[in-house]
C-alpha cells in the first residue's frame, strides 16, 4: 500500500496516494479505506491529511493523529499541518 512508503517526518495527501496508486480522482476512496484502517499505526494513516493541511476524524483520532504527527517533527498549529514541500511525500 501507497501509505507504507510514506516515511517517518513526512506526509501526503489522500490527492497525492490517490494519483500514486494510479487513481487520480479517487481521494476520497484512499480516505474511506485509511478511515476503516484495522493496522494502524503499522499502517501509519495519521501521515496522510487533505491537501489543506487539515487533520480530519472524529475528535479522539484527529487528537491521536496530531500527537503523532506533532511527536514525529511535522509542524501542527491547531489541527492544521503546515504543509511545505520540505515535509511533503
Amino acid at each position: 500500500m501507497a501509505t507504507l512508503e510514506i516515511p517517518k517526518g513526512k506526509v501526503s495527501t489522500y490527492k497525492r496516494i490517490a494519483k500514486r496508486i494510479g487513481r487520480p480522482n479517487a481521494y476520497r476512496a484512499v480516505g474511506n479505506a485509511l478511515h476503516k484502517n484495522p493496522l494502524a499505526p503499522i499502517i501509519p494513516c495519521h501521515r496522510v491529511i487533505r491537501s489543506d493541511g487539515l487533520i480530519v476524524g472524529d475528535e479522539r483520532s484527529v487528537r491521536e493523529r496530531r500527537r503523532r504527527l506533532l511527536e514525529e517533527g511535522i509542524p501542527v498549529k491547531g489541527n492544521r499541518v503546515r504543509l511545505s514541500e520540505e515535509i511533503l511525500f
